[in-house]
């Protein structure tokens, strides 16, 4: 991309006061040049967007078009391909969740997001109208993000169950190996109940998490010992061998392997997210 025209960027460290909420802060603004075929990989975080330019089209799991243009929304998580394109005029204030953050935000919606985008409004209601509004009159990007962040930080009023963020903490710390019995078993459950109470407040079952987050440590391993091979990688991220890597890829990346890492050969560093492309 022609650094005469690369978007501008900013990202902004999370602050201590939301570091229990969000994984990252943004700021993006086109200069002429969009995103054409843009993808995320089964993205960890939950996006909430306030809208400052012409909207994204943004699809899940295949290739947007108009009828996809996304206006200031919110999403939850998604096992698949998040599909992105732009007009190069694009301008957002990004906040990005955590999954307990997200909890702690929007409550019992969460399920109602998982695989979806809605509208900023038709979740926050006035306040989400509002917000829109503030943060397109407030001068200049650092009042902007204070007031998302103070915003944030207000509504964040519901509390995760103690058993649910337990199991969270194990799937992630493991990178989606540990054994979801096994967590049952550790924090007092049955794995169905596990299943269904994590489901209410992350969105997804145990399991899809766990092979998200595989992925994702597959992709952080590519990146940095790509040279190891995929069969070693498979290896490495958990994976039972290759073969069981690949059908994961295509699910979540909607590519094989080694097309993904073509992809992202070509991609702007700016714009990769740091797992899963």
């Amino acid at each position: 991309m022609d650094a005469s025209v690369a978007p501008d960027v900013i990202s902004r460290p999370v602050p201590p006061r939301l570091a229990h909420l969000v994984s990252s802060i943004s700021f993006y603004r086109e200069r002429g040049v969009g995103l054409t075929a843009f993808r995320h990989a089964a993205p960890l975080a939950l996006p909430l967007l306030v809208n400052l330019g012409t909207p994204f089209r943004i699809a899940l799991g295949r290739q947007p078009d108009s009828a996809d243009a996304q206006p200031s929304f919110v999403a939850g998580l998604f096992p698949g391909p998040v599909q992105i394109e732009s007009d190069g005029r694009a301008t957002c204030v990004q906040i990005d969740f955590t999954p307990l953050g997200a909890y702690r935000f929007y409550g019992g919606a969460v399920p109602d997001l998982t695989a979806r985008m809605v509208d900023l409004g038709d979740v926050l209601g006035r306040d989400g109208r509002s917000l829109s509004e503030m943060v397109a009159e407030a001068g200049g990007w650092q009042r902007r993000f204070e007031i998302v962040e103070d915003f944030v930080l207000r509504r964040a009023v519901h509390e995760p169950s103690p058993a649910i963020a337990a199991a969270l903490n194990m799937l992630w710390r493991s990178a989606g190996t540990a054994r979801i019995g096994e967590i049952a078993i550790d924090i007092g459950w049955s794995r169905k109940h596990l299943a269904r109470r994590f489901q209410n407040e992350i969105g997804v079952a145990p399991k899809t998490l766990a092979q998200m987050l595989r992925f994702h440590r597959a992709c952080s391993l590519a990146r940095s010992n790509g040279a190891d091979g995929w069969a070693a990688i498979a290896v490495d991220a958990g994976y039972a061998d290759q073969a069981h890597l690949t059908r994961d890829f295509r699910v979540f990346s909607g590519e094989t392997p080694t097309a993904w890492a073509s992809r992202l050969e070509g991609t702007d560093p700016r714009l990769t997210r740091e797992a899963g492309g």
